[in-house]
């Protein structure tokens, strides 16, 4: 899946010279929580968030002159929180320079991109110019489009007992020799020994997981490792 799946195509955008007042109305009235800005060509040149308008003289949030604040910022930071603070224009209160994506930059790229640089979400842009928009919701709603509504493929005995055998052997965070399993008319009985509850959990998911998997019966008995040979 990519950023083409899943992307909001209709993106609200403002110009650079648009005033706090429009971008609060563009956002509030589109029931949107961040807008990029664009030039007149549609390339991006930053991007406006609620996060960028909390900090505002107008409602008394600007940064307070404490004490703690004159120690800690040095004058770069703080000239930098007042113009945040103040400037009545995208082009000064935007965060710049925006992380974007192409639009077939795989999803998993993206959500990597989200959590490594925490941003809720990201411009999609093709031959230089904006074309879309991915968020947090936008990925959640695509998980909602792959395990919501289809029916889990069926599958006999046979072929769930070798699936299951080949991911055991395949894990690395614990010893498959350790843990023994039953498959009967779709239904897994696990049995053996993990050494932390976590890594049970995580056999039961991925067992619970194979095609044609009705039911999952946990067994699994926690010890550490330490006491396997005691």
């Amino acid at each position: 899946m990519r950023a083409r799946d899943i992307m909001t195509r209709r993106v609200h955008s403002v110009r650079a010279t648009a005033t706090v007042n429009q971008i609060v109305r563009t956002m509030i009235g589109r029931r949107v929580s961040a807008v990029p800005v664009v030039d007149g060509n549609r390339r991006v040149l930053g991007i406006v968030s609620e996060g960028d308008l909390l900090r505002r003289v107008e409602i008394g949030t600007d940064r307070r002159k404490s004490w703690w604040y004159a120690l800690l910022a040095d004058p770069t930071t703080r000239a930098r929180d007042y113009v945040k603070s103040n400037a009545a224009r995208a082009a000064d209160i935007m965060t710049t320079p925006v992380m974007s994506i192409s639009d077939t930059t795989d999803v998993a790229e993206i959500v990597d991109l989200m959590q490594r640089w925490d941003i809720k979400r990201v411009p999609v842009v093709k031959d230089g110019k904006l074309v879309g928009i991915v968020s947090r919701r936008d990925v959640i709603r695509s998980l909602g489009k792959t395990r919501g509504g289809a029916a889990r493929a069926r599958g006999d005995d046979a072929s769930i007992r070798e699936h299951l055998r080949k991911k055991l052997s395949s894990l690395s965070w614990t010893d498959a020799a350790l843990v023994n399993f039953i498959v009967d008319k779709g239904m897994i009985e696990l049995n053996g020994m993990v050494p932390s509850a976590d890594q049970r959990d995580a056999i039961r998911v991925m067992a619970e997981g194979i095609p044609g998997v009705r039911k999952v019966k946990d067994k699994l008995q926690v010890r550490p490792a330490a006491l396997y040979y005691a």
